[in-house]
């Protein structure tokens, strides 16, 4: 079928800005860039008049008395399996026809009918490229559908936890996140979209799976024939019953930390002049909310801000905040004069690397300590956490505390979703991945920016009575002093990114194999196997099973090592190795990790085979 165009009556918008102009309204362009092909039929309504009247806010409100939805014609495109972070390929691939379109109709069509019809769905993204041309692709089918108002960021900036501190104080009945996380961004590398629910939290399974399944059925798409939204101005634009609100990204996330911590606390800290603070926004989304927060409302010196400027390749970065990624930090914080405390975060704000001078955070340290000091350094603690969890590759180092304060404790898999069905039902306030993932219940996703704020707020408690010229509590003095108290749980993880993925899942099943015919008392090297499994996980809320998340190998002394494949990647498949030894001894707790954990590492390598089935001789990254 030849694609053919609807045909619109004249259109008049008048401003105060450009006074009355005339335009006939066309097919958009950024629909036509990325692939996005109208088939229709002819006009057979009339769109009627718009006028935009500016508001004394400056806000531009439009409105019409209809709009006109087409149904455009589909077929299912392979590969839209959607995994434990959304949808997530490389750009030229949700550039091609309808390929991301099918997937928001897929998404649709997937959701009980109230949760979109006629109701509020949140929109925003990391920055990246292509999200601006896939802000307008998403409003004009969520509008098709029958939603009543999209808020999106401005320039469709929001990150990931501002998405789900939106979506909550607004009453939100969902939103969607065009981030591929810490995945390098730009023309010839990574794009992804995802959905999270009325508690902010991301879809279940149990939509996903539908998604999927409506991605290899689907045959139309329901799209508005709406002019594309201008995302650089605040304000907001109606067709009909149908609204888009520009919203400021910063505003509703900075007013939630405002709640969650004691700014005047923090800010007593970052304007001592003996206090050297750096944040390292990689490029990335949190450029946005670095200097409003951090230089703004905390008084942090402007140039404590680095990369602070969103850019939709990053810089030519990859926006992963680990000691590999993040060098130009690293970098500066180990230099002898380097800053007391340095932070950075990823692409989509939901990541975070803490250090201290010539000093490095492990994540599943950062969460246990933030878990420790929380009720004493950070208000919105003040009455006790209600319960702690990690994800099942993180060292055990925050059971040590939840068992210490008596509190309820829950290992899942990775994945926030996880965290969010305990967090709904009051069971959870303090949670982490080894992923550099850490959050609480103040939103349903992990978050940068929270992380570094409670690190913040516990020097900023430990130093508060400090005079000018004190020595001032470190990073590493906080660190040291849980290792004294609680014991250091030595911990890496080895990254193999981008393995075939043939090799990679041989070596899984490879593993599976052995666990299946383990037993506990035998020998591994200088170990001895307590037991050996693939990780599976009953949630305690809805009972939902989630299995395969993770072959694990634990020894009598409390060693592990833990195979996992990564599903944050686009492209080939992501190896990680995870390895851990608990060390009570304090004489032993300034070893390097590398050191303390090579008997294991080597351990690792061998029984799995790693060389053997994916022909790599080193790891991409080591944390």
């Amino acid at each position: 079928m030849a694609s053919t165009y609807a045909r619109f009556d004249t259109v008049f918008l008048f401003s105060r800005f450009a006074g009355a102009k005339y335009s006939p309204l066309s097919p958009s362009p950024s629909l036509l860039a990325s692939g996005f092909q109208l088939r229709t039929k002819p006009a057979s309504s009339r769109l009627q008049s718009i006028v935009a009247l500016s508001s004394s806010s400056g806000a531009v409100v439009a409105g019409t008395d209809s709009i006109e939805i087409k149904s455009l014609p589909t077929k299912p495109i392979e590969g839209q399996k959607t995994g434990t972070s959304g949808l997530r390929k490389k750009v030229k691939v949700f550039m091609e026809e309808n390929y991301l379109a099918n997937w928001i109709q897929a998404l649709f069509n997937s959701l009980p009918l109230e949760d979109y019809k006629n109701a509020t769905l949140v929109l925003g993204g990391d920055g990246r490229y292509f999200n601006k041309e896939a802000s307008q692709i998403i409003i004009k089918i969520a509008a098709g559908n029958g939603v009543g108002t999209i808020l999106v960021g401005k320039e469709g900036i929001l990150s990931t936890p501002a998405v789900s501190a939106v979506i909550r104080k607004r009453k939100a009945n969902g939103g969607f996140i065009m981030s591929a996380s810490h995945n390098p961004g730009g023309p010839e590398y990574d794009w992804g979209i995802k959905f999270n629910y009325s508690s902010g939290q991301p879809a279940p399974e149990s939509i996903t799976d539908k998604i999927y399944g409506n991605t290899l059925s689907i045959s139309e798409i329901k799209v508005a024939e709406i002019p594309d939204i201008d995302l650089s101005q605040v304000g907001v634009t109606k067709y009909g019953s149908f609204s888009v609100e520009v919203i400021d990204p910063v505003s509703d996330y900075l007013e939630l930390m405002e709640d969650v911590f004691d700014f005047n606390l923090i800010r007593g800290l970052l304007s001592r002049p003996d206090f050297g603070f750096m944040f390292d926004a990689m490029h990335a989304v949190t450029g946005a909310y670095a200097k409003p927060i951090f230089v703004d409302n905390l008084g942090a010196k402007p140039d404590s801000i680095s990369n602070g400027v969103p850019l939709e390749d990053f810089g030519h970065g990859h926006p992963d905040p680990n000691l590999t990624y993040a060098k130009d930090l690293v970098d500066v914080m180990y230099r002898d004069d380097g800053p007391d405390f340095g932070a950075a975060s990823d692409g989509d704000g939901d990541r975070n690397m803490v250090l201290g001078n010539k000093f490095f955070v492990t994540p599943s340290d950062s969460v246990a300590i933030i878990a420790a000091n929380a009720q004493e350094a950070i208000p919105y603690f003040r009455a006790g956490p209600k319960g702690l969890a990690r994800s099942m590759p993180t060292s055990g180092a925050l059971d040590r505390v939840a068992e210490k304060l008596k509190l309820p404790f829950f290992e899942v898999p990775t994945g926030w979703k996880f965290f969010g069905n305990l967090m709904d039902a009051g069971k959870l306030s303090i949670c982490g991945e080894e992923s550099f993932g850490t959050g609480s219940d103040h939103i349903r996703e992990k978050d940068g920016i929270w992380a570094v704020l409670a690190w913040l707020s516990i020097l900023a408690h430990r130093n508060k009575d400090k005079k000018a010229g004190d020595k001032l509590v470190s990073v590493a003095d906080v660190v040291k002093e849980y290792w004294a108290t609680y014991g250091r749980n030595f911990f890496s993880r080895y990254d193999y990114e981008e393995c075939e993925s043939e090799g990679a899942n041989k070596m899984i099943e490879y593993l599976r194999d052995i666990v299946s015919t383990s037993k506990a008392g035998e020998s591994y090297g200088n170990y001895v196997l307590q037991f050996a499994d693939d990780f599976s996980y009953t949630d305690p809320v809805d009972g939902s099973v989630a299995s395969k998340q993770g072959v694990r190998f634990v020894f009598t002394d409390g060693s592990r090592i833990i195979f996992r494949l990564s599903g944050t990647g686009s492209a080939g498949a992501t190896v990680r190795i995870y390895i851990e030894q608990f060390e009570p001894d304090v004489s032993k707790h300034d070893l390097d990790a590398q050191i303390a954990l090579k008997p294991l590492i080597d351990l690792a390598l061998s029984v799995s085979k790693l060389k053997d089935f994916t022909g790599r001789e080193k790891p991409t990254v080591i944390t």
